[in-house]
C-alpha cells in the first residue's frame, strides 16, 4: 500500500468521488429553484459557500495532514461529503441548504487538500503529471455521471438523485481512507526531476513562503485564471438557457444529445484531461511557458463565446475551449508552489495558495453584476478573457524570471543558510 502509484491512484478516486458537489451542481440549480421557489441567485449562493468553505479550511487540514497523516482526516471527509448531499435531498429552507453546502465544502476541502499534497509529495520527479492526474479525478470525474443524475431527477426528482449519489460517493471516500499511507519522504538521487525543472533545495514553512513576493504573484494569477473556471461551472446551465441553446438537439458520435448535456460531458472530460495533459507538458517544457500556452488558449475560447454562444455546435466548442485551458491550473499552480517551496509542507502551502480559488469566489459575483448591468454576457466574457490574456503575458515575464532569480539565490547559498533545510 505504499507504493507511490498505489496510493495516487486512491487519490484520483476519491477526487472522482467529491466531482460532482462541485462540477455537478449547475443540473441541481433550475429544480431546486422551481421546487421552492427560490431564485436562481438564492441557490447559486450554496454553491459559493461550498466554495468558500471547501477552499479556506484547506490550509488548515493540510497542517493536520502533514502532522498527523491523511487516514482519519478522509473517513471524516466520506462522511461529510454523504451527509452534505443527505441534507440537498430534504432542505425545504435555504438555511438548511446552505448548511449542506458548508457540509460538502468542508469534506472536499479535506479530499482536495490531501490528495494534491501526496501527489507533489510522491512525484518530485514528475509533480505536473501527478498534480494533474490528480485534479483530473477532480476536473472530470463528474463527466461519469452527468447523464445518470441528469436522468434521475428528470424521472426520480433532484432529491431522489442527492440520496443516491451522496451515499455512493460518501462511502467510497471512506474506503479510500482506509487504504491511505503517510507520504515518507524520498532520497533525492532515487527520483530527479527534468533538468527544465528547477526546484528548490530546501523545505520553506507556511510563514516562510507568505514572506516572498513568489507567492503572491501566484495567488493573484490563480485568482484571475479561477475566477473564469468558477464563472463557466455555476453559469454553463444558465448561460446555455439565455442564449437558447439548453435544450436543443445535436448530433455527436452518431448519437442525439441535448446541447446543455452533451457540453457538461464535453466540459469536464476536457477539463480532467487538460490537468493531466498540461501537468504532464510542464514536466519538460516549464510550468511557465505552458500556462502561457493554455491561458491564450482559454481567452480564444472565451472570445469565441462571446461572439457565437447562440450557435448549438460553437457553443459546445468555445465552452470546451475555456475548460480544456483553465482546469490544469490545479494541477501547474500546485506543482509551481511545491518547486518554489519545498516539499516537507506542501500539503499546508499548497493549500494557503488554493485558497485563490475562494478569493475568486467573490470575484464571481462581480461577473453578474455586468451581466445584470448591461443585459448581456458578452461583456462579462470579454472580461474573463482579458484575465486570461494578461495571466499568459506575466506568467513568461515576470514569474519565470523571478523564479529563475530565486533559484539561483538558493544555488549560491549553503544549505545550512536556508530557514529549513530539506528533509527529503
Amino acid at each position: 500500500m505504499n507504493n507511490r502509484w498505489f496510493q495516487l491512484g486512491l487519490g484520483v478516486l476519491a477526487m472522482v468521488m467529491v466531482a460532482n458537489l462541485q462540477y455537478g451542481w449547475t443540473l441541481f440549480v433550475n429544480p431546486l429553484s422551481s421546487a421552492h421557489g427560490w431564485t436562481k441567485t438564492q441557490v447559486q449562493f450554496a454553491f459559493t459557500l461550498f466554495v468558500l468553505f471547501q477552499v479556506w479550511l484547506v490550509p488548515v487540514t493540510g497542517y493536520l495532514v502533514d502532522r498527523f497523516g491523511p487516514r482519519i482526516f478522509v473517513a471524516v471527509a466520506g462522511v461529510l461529503v454523504a451527509a452534505s448531499w443527505l441534507t440537498y435531498s430534504r432542505a425545504e429552507t435555504l438555511p438548511v441548504l446552505y448548511f449542506g453546502a458548508v457540509l460538502g465544502g468542508i469534506g472536499a476541502g479535506i479530499v482536495y487538500g490531501t490528495m494534491i499534497g501526496a501527489a507533489v509529495k510522491n512525484f518530485p520527479d514528475r509533480r505536473g503529471m501527478a498534480a494533474g492526474l490528480t485534479a483530473a479525478g477532480f476536473g472530470g470525474g463528474a463527466a461519469l455521471t452527468v447523464i445518470p443524475i441528469s436522468h434521475m431527477i428528470k424521472t426520480g426528482g433532484y432529491a431522489t438523485a442527492f440520496q443516491t449519489f451522496g451515499l455512493i460517493q460518501g462511502i467510497a471516500i471512506v474506503v479510500v481512507a482506509l487504504f491511505m499511507q503517510n507520504v515518507r519522504p524520498r532520497a533525492p538521487e532515487s527520483v530527479k526531476p527534468p533538468r527544465s525543472i528547477g526546484q528548490t533545495r530546501f523545505d520553506r514553512t507556511p510563514l516562510e513562503m507568505l514572506a516572498t513576493p513568489n507567492f503572491y504573484l501566484l495567488y493573484v494569477m490563480f485568482v484571475l485564471i479561477a475566477t473564469g473556471l468558477l464563472f463557466m461551472t455555476a453559469q454553463l446551465g444558465p448561460l446555455a438557457a439565455d442564449y437558447g441553446v439548453a435544450k436543443l438537439p445535436v448530433s455527436f458520435l452518431g448519437a442525439t444529445f441535448i446541447v446543455l448535456e452533451l457540453a457538461l460531458i464535453v466540459d469536464n472530460v476536457l477539463n480532467g484531461a487538460s490537468r493531466i495533459v498540461f501537468g504532464y507538458i510542464s514536466d519538460f517544457l516549464g510550468r511557465e511557458r505552458t500556462m502561457f500556452a493554455a491561458f491564450s488558449i482559454e481567452a480564444a475560447g472565451l472570445l469565441g463565446l462571446a461572439a457565437f454562444a447562440s450557435n448549438p455546435v460553437l457553443f459546445i466548442v468555445f465552452a470546451g475551449m475555456t475548460f480544456v485551458a483553465s482546469g490544469e491550473i490545479y494541477s501547474l499552480f500546485p506543482a509551481a508552489c511545491t518547486d518554489l517551496f519545498g516539499t516537507k509542507y506542501a500539503t499546508t502551502n499548497a493549500g494557503l495558495l488554493y485558497t485563490a480559488k475562494g478569493t475568486a469566489a467573490f470575484v464571481v459575483p462581480l461577473a453578474s453584476s455586468i451581466y445584470r448591468a448591461s443585459g448581456s454576457w458578452t461583456n462579462v466574457l470579454v472580461v474573463l478573457a482579458a484575465f486570461n490574456v494578461i495571466v499568459a503575458v506575466a506568467a513568461l515575464l515576470v514569474l519565470k524570471p523571478m523564479r529563475e532569480r530565486t533559484l539561483a539565490a538558493e544555488g549560491a547559498a549553503p544549505v545550512s543558510a536556508a530557514p529549513q533545510a530539506a528533509s527529503s
